[in-house]
This record gives structure tokens, C-alpha cells and sequence, in this order.
């Protein structure tokens, strides 16, 4: 028993315009831009996809995986519980590839692999690096692929096919080979820089000297998957394009 009153949330969506590249009738697909989260953190999140997705297809819609705010790309939502509980479970079991694009610090001359497991952690309240390198940590491999060199920013686009989901596992695999994402605000960065911008207190230019762009140039760019037939759906983003972004 319960004394007193009980206050319902309802989520009610607020559109900004934003509508899916691909529908069907189980599913969207989106290109998410850069800053937006896929699901509201707080009650007090203005805008999120979530709020696209149910515009669009109603309250029993949802985001089936995550897709970090800064990375931009495709998002993938079911329009209804079997779908969810089906795309779900798909990425659960690595039944779906992702494929990324990436702007990446210096020249990167052949195809490669990280193999290298990842972990929390333990002092991540005091230095705010989420993830690390480490032995005890969880199995972790990408796969990755040149496409691209620009001289005139020494940087490099770069196609990532991760195999394991972890944790910011395409940022720190490349973050360990020495070829940071440009833009990353935790790992291609000090200490200093990355706890300013976690504490919400990075400015713009400071982040645009520091990490050599405004947002972290990182791209889902395409899903293959099977939902009764085959599927492959590509990102209508030029992410060519992005290299104009960076600093120089």
C-alpha cells in the first residue's frame, strides 16, 4: 500500500524535423547528427531521437542500440516490441555489422587490426579516461582500412569494422596505435582538456586548437543485417567532406 500521490512521467516527443533515410514497416533508419543522444539521459534532455522516433512511428518505437552522442551516422529504431525485441537481440548476438568512418591524426599507408582488450577504469572518477588498455580487460578486436589521405591536414579517412561492442572501442583502439580520432575530446587530448570538457567547461576554440575539430569526426556509416531478407543501408552523410572541419 501506497499513501499519497503517485505523478506519472509521460514522455511526450518533440520533433526538430529530422526524418529517417530508410522505413519499412518494422523499422527506421537515421542519420544521427553529432551532439544529439539516442536516449535522454536526464528528465531535463531538451531533444534526443527519441524523440524523432516516436514523432514519427508512435510511444512503442525505440533505439535499438547505441550510438555514442558525439558519433554521428546511422541509428537504427524498431517501430514496434517484436521488431525490438528482434534488432535487439541481433546486436546482442553480432548478427549486425556496423561499418565506421573515421578522420584520423597522421598517414595510415595499409589495412590493419587491433586486437586488444579493453576496461573500465578503476580511477575514472578522478581522470575521466572512460576506458583503457589493459590485460584484465574485456576481449576487444577492429578491423581497419585506409581510404584516404589528405597532406594537407596529415590526416587520414579510414574505415572501422568493429567485431566486439565494447565501450569507446574504436576511439581507444586507434587512440593506441597512435592515430586519434580528430575532434576526440577524451582521447586526443591531455588530461586537463578532457576532465574541462566533461565537466562541461571545454569551449569551442579551445576544443578546435586542442583536438583539431569541433565535434569527433567519427561516422556510423553503414549496417548489414538480415530482418527476413538482407539488408545493407548506407549513410547518406558524405563524410569526405568532414576533413573541411578540421583545423589547420
Amino acid at each position: 500500500i501506497i499513501d499519497g500521490d503517485i505523478e506519472v512521467v509521460y514522455f511526450e516527443p518533440q520533433s526538430r524535423g529530422l526524418k529517417p533515410i530508410f522505413i519499412n514497416k518494422d523499422f527506421l533508419v537515421y542519420d544521427k547528427p553529432s551532439g544529439v543522444l539516442v536516449h535522454p539521459n536526464t528528465m531535463a534532455t531538451e531533444y534526443s531521437m527519441l524523440d524523432e522516433i516516436r514523432t514519427y512511428s508512435g510511444d512503442n518505437a525505440n533505439g535499438v542500440h547505441r550510438i555514442d552522442m558525439e558519433t554521428s551516422g546511422l541509428l537504427l529504431a524498431s517501430r514496434h516490441k517484436n521488431a525490438e525485441r528482434f534488432l535487439k537481440n541481433a546486436f546482442e548476438i553480432k548478427t549486425i555489422q556496423k561499418y565506421y568512418l573515421a578522420w584520423v591524426k597522421g598517414r595510415v599507408t595499409s589495412p590493419f587490426i587491433v586486437e586488444e582488450p579493453i576496461k573500465i577504469r578503476d580511477d575514472y572518477s578522478t581522470n575521466k579516461h572512460k576506458v583503457e588498455i589493459s590485460n584484465s580487460g574485456k576481449y576487444a578486436k577492429t578491423e581497419f582500412k585506409p581510404i584516404y589521405y589528405d597532406k594537407k591536414y596529415n590526416t587520414t579517412l579510414i574505415e572501422c569494422k568493429p567485431l566486439t561492442g565494447r565501450t569507446h572501442q574504436i576511439r581507444i583502439h586507434l587512440f593506441h596505435v597512435k592515430h586519434p580520432i580528430v575532434g576526440d575530446p577524451i582521447y586526443n587530448t591531455s588530461f586537463k582538456y578532457a576532465n574541462k570538457y566533461l565537466e562541461g567547461k571545454l569551449t569551442k576554440d579551445e576544443r578546435y586548437r586542442a583536438t583539431g575539430a569541433t565535434r569527433l569526426l567519427l561516422h556510423a556509416n553503414s549496417l548489414e543485417f538480415s530482418y527476413g531478407a538482407k539488408y545493407h543501408i548506407v549513410s547518406k552523410v558524405d563524410f569526405y567532406e568532414a576533413r573541411k572541419e578540421i583545423y589547420t
